[in-house]
């Protein structure tokens, strides 16, 4: 049986707390839903805002909701070094230590000095898919992505299991443009 996954391309954005969505938007402000995206709960909102590094900026970097406990900013290694700004590879929420930027908003801004991550490759699944693959959580895997002119396996993937997802893997656009991946390709996990 192959296990196959979609693969989807996780772009530049960012994540707010209540007291940062205060300071950027203003006190008591809602972030606006625009699209939901393939995690249950999970949405791109209009809201955006300027991340500022020590070389350069991104003006108008998508928020993505709900709110969350913490400030996090996902950029590709690329982005990163565009706008001078350092940047582990890490998990999701997985923070301590990692990059420091500016956030410009309408209302005003905020000096993060963790937050900034490129985020490692993974994989989102249900308990379910999980035994069906015969997977567990925080498992390395490989996964094989099929391209006319640049297949390519990418290693070092990590399988993310809880009910509250939905089956995709998520890699940053350094990595879809490295594959040429379109919009609704498929990965095999190798094992």
């Amino acid at each position: 049986m192959a296990k196959e996954v979609l693969v989807e391309v996780s772009a530049r954005h960012v994540h707010v707390t209540r007291e940062a969505l205060d300071i950027l938007y203003g006190k008591g402000y809602e972030l606006t839903p625009k699209k939901a995206l393939s995690q249950p709960g999970q949405f791109a909102c209009t809201e955006r805002v300027a991340v500022v590094g020590e070389k350069s900026s991104f003006p108008a970097v998508s928020i993505l909701g709900p709110l969350r406990k913490d400030v996090q900013v996902e950029l590709s290694a690329t982005d990163a070094r565009t706008i001078g700004v350092k940047a582990p590879v890490r998990e999701s929420g997985d923070i301590k230590g990692s990059g420091a930027c500016k956030l410009v908003g309408p209302a005003g801004e905020i000096e993060i000095q963790e937050g900034v991550i490129i985020a490692k490759r993974h994989i989102h699944m249900t308990t379910a898919d999980a035994e069906k693959f015969g997977l567990s959580d925080k498992q390395i895997v490989s996964v094989k992505i099929d391209s006319p002119e640049r297949s390519l396996v990418f290693g070092d993937v990590v399988v993310r299991v809880s009910d509250s997802y939905a089956l995709a893997m998520h890699i940053d656009t350094d990595e879809a443009n490295a594959v040429l991946a379109p919009a609704g390709t498929m990965g095999v996990i190798l094992d």
